[in-house]
């Protein structure tokens, strides 16, 4: 089977990242851009940034706090017992979150992911999701409800979450044996409960599940084979993500980055697989699904997905926002600083001083990290970023 599509004509370029760094934590909850000014004439419906990308999803993180501390994303020797987590006073209320979500929606965004930190540790977020079920598109359509979680509460949510009007999970797994997966979540976790918590989706009807992988090159790309055999015709897509360089304290190093054509050279060893049409313009998984035997792909086998921000970029058609839980526009994963919309929502602004920022921002917007990212010769050319766990994956 033919991999090109997974391949990366600048991977070599990246070799000279591969030492070993060590970087300092940077605060980027007290910063913010300033709002540009909005232009004298605001166009109506579906917003375009520069690069002419349409707004349409909107990733709302609702908490800064997780009870993991994957080295990917929170490692424990940064976010310990001395680490000042957001008060409550400064998180958006949810309120003010559907506020926002409701003026996001008139600008085409159909489909809202809450995210975290784990947002399931946020009180009450079924209220939220209640308040978010209840939009509707300008052409009167309900929106598409989604929700990334490390699955930890999810076996005692999941029908709760379904009732308030939840459509689907994501679920990050990273190993089944137990041993690899409590070393990378480094709270000593079981994955036994996260797959209850999988398990507690599917029959509370939060499907089709999805379960992200990340993969780091010699901590569990063991267990790819082992997760695409637990997962395959089990209705659950299964999604291969490359280990990124996401905010500064994550110690990235080009060389545990498998490429995602390593990891489908793996699963074809032992399993066929076609290429499949993405799902939805700017989708960022490329999609292979499991072949019967007359080589077309078999639905009740299912699919795997690539997401490849290191080797493959797709800012082309990104089509993303990301909302932090105090209230920051952030226009890439690997931005540096956002848009203060709190500061708007709590100085007064009407709904149309709110919008015409809105459209200020997102039509200024040419963010290209991922293609940018093998001409980069150093970090501080490529720039501090914010965490992942402050906006979400």
């Amino acid at each position: 089977m033919d991999v090109k599509r997974l391949r990366h004509d600048s991977w070599a370029d990246n070799s000279k990242f591969m030492a070993e760094r060590v970087i300092p934590l940077v605060d980027h909850r007290t910063a913010a851009l300033p709002v540009p000014q909005a232009p004298a004439t605001l166009p109506s419906g579906v917003l375009r940034d520069a690069r002419g990308r349409p707004l349409r999803d909107l990733r709302i993180s609702v908490t800064d706090r997780c009870n993991f501390r994957c080295a990917y994303c929170m490692p424990k020797e940064v976010f310990d017992s001395r680490h000042a987590w957001l008060p409550q006073a400064a998180l958006l209320n949810f309120e003010e979150i559907t506020r926002l979500a409701r003026l996001f929606v008139a600008r085409g965004v159909g489909k809202l992911r809450l995210t975290g930190g784990e947002p399931l540790l946020r009180k009450g977020l079924e209220a939220l999701i209640a308040q978010l079920a209840a939009l509707r598109t300008p052409a009167g359509r309900p929106l598409d409800i989604t929700l990334t979680t490390n699955g930890s509460l999810l076996a005692r949510k999941a029908r709760a979450l379904k009732a308030a009007g939840l459509e689907r999970v994501t679920v990050s797994l990273d190993a089944l044996d137990d041993a690899v997966f409590r070393r990378m979540n480094d709270a000593d976790f079981p994955v036994a409960d996260v797959l209850a918590g999988i398990e507690a989706a599917q029959a509370a009807g939060l499907t089709p599940v999805k379960v992200n992988m990340v993969v780091k090159r010699g901590v569990n790309d063991d267990q790819i084979v082992a997760m695409a055999r637990r997962f395959r015709g089990s209705g659950v897509t299964l999604r291969f993500i490359e280990y990124m360089d996401v905010g500064a304290t994550n110690g990235w190093r080009m060389d545990e980055v498998l490429p995602s054509a390593e990891v489908l050279r793996r699963l074809q060893a032992e399993y066929a697989l076609v290429a499949l049409q993405a799902s939805a313009p700017g989708e960022t998984a490329e999609r292979w699904g499991y072949a019967a035997a007359d080589g077309r792909h078999d639905p009740a086998l299912g699919e795997v997905g690539f997401i490849s921000s290191v080797t493959q970029a797709f800012c082309g058609d990104c089509n993303r926002a990301r909302l932090s839980m105090d209230g920051k526009l952030f226009l890439c994963l690997f931005a540096g600083q956002g848009y203060d919309l709190r500061a708007l929502l709590r100085g007064g602004a009407d709904d149309e001083r709110i919008d015409a920022a809105l459209v200020a921002i997102w039509q200024g917007r040419a963010d290209r990290y991922s293609e940018l990212r093998a001409s980069h010769s150093s970090d501080a050319a490529r720039g501090r970023r914010v965490e992942m766990s402050y906006i979400g994956g």
